[in-house]
């Protein structure tokens, strides 16, 4: 595959700019998760809009096949450093408890 924008692909740069640009992993239920995790909640979220937005049919399956092209552990990884200070404080809620 290609790099595409610094990204591993058109389909991932292209979900990331369209769906999650600044977003916050907290804005998906991702607060305090490792990428692994967080790039799942990331598939599922991008999941639910295509199958909210289209009929099942042609443009569904398309948009699925899109969404496979997807590198959702890079997007999860680029929130998590865009975000740091989530999990900072995360960290001093636990300390104050």
């Amino acid at each position: 595959m290609t790099k595409y924008n610094g990204w591993t692909n058109y389909a991932t740069w292209r979900v990331n700019l369209e769906i999650f640009d600044c977003m916050e992993p907290r804005d998906i239920g991702g607060k305090g998760m490792d990428k692994f995790d967080l790039a799942d909640c990331l598939k599922e979220y991008a999941n639910e809009a295509i199958e909210t937005g289209c009929d099942n049919g042609l443009a569904l399956d398309y948009a699925r096949a899109f969404l496979s092209d997807v590198n959702w552990q890079e997007i999860a990884q680029s929130m998590i450093e865009a975000y740091p200070e989530e999990e900072e404080e995360e960290e001093e809620e636990e300390v104050a408890a």
